[in-house]
């Protein structure tokens, strides 16, 4: 996929939430993962969290994150699965304005390559809140590998021809 040099690059803010019962910062290999992604590429790591397997929980720091003006886009990671714990999905669908079911999509699509059919148990989704890009990835480090490399890179890069999320957000509050 084409980048236009002749654009400057625009770093985006971007907000970590690890949703997992036993993760901590000091052992969130996802987590740490796409803080490495993101501030490499030349964005700025806006927050970072961990919270439990809790629908609450996870609404109230999505709400949070999506009503401050200083986080553009929120990568959550874990939860995305189908057993009776992983409510990821769910709760991002209790805040969004918008689903963006092609990012689910080409996500099992690009991880079919590395995992073959198991990549069917992941529900990782997309949508809009308010303005706020949520993302929620699969927990693991090769998941998150995938999404970021795959899709996020360009999709959150302005450079990136012929379109992508960054200069649509000017425009994500229109009615």
């Amino acid at each position: 996929m084409p980048i236009d040099a002749s654009i400057a690059f625009r770093p985006v803010r971007i907000a970590v939430l690890t949703v997992s019962d036993t993760r901590t910062l000091a052992d969130d290999r996802s987590g740490d993962r796409l803080v490495e992604r993101l501030t490499t590429a030349g964005h700025e790591l806006a927050d970072r969290a961990i919270v439990r397997d809790d629908p609450d929980q996870i609404v109230g720091k999505l709400h949070a994150w999506i009503d401050d003006p200083q986080i553009d886009v929120v990568l959550t990671t874990g939860g995305t699965g189908v057993t009776g714990r992983d409510i990821t999905p769910e709760a991002l669908a209790r805040v969004w304005d918008k689903e963006i079911p092609g990012f689910g999509e080409l996500f099992r699509w690009l991880s079919f390559q590395s995992i073959g059919t198991s990549t069917i148990q992941s529900r990782a989704t997309a949508g809009v809140a308010r303005g706020t890009y949520l993302f929620a990835l699969p927990g693991s480090t090769g998941a998150v590998t995938d999404a970021w490399d795959g899709i996020l890179a360009t999709q959150l890069d302005i450079r990136h021809k012929p379109c992508n999320f960054v200069e649509l957000m000017p425009r994500l509050l229109e009615r």
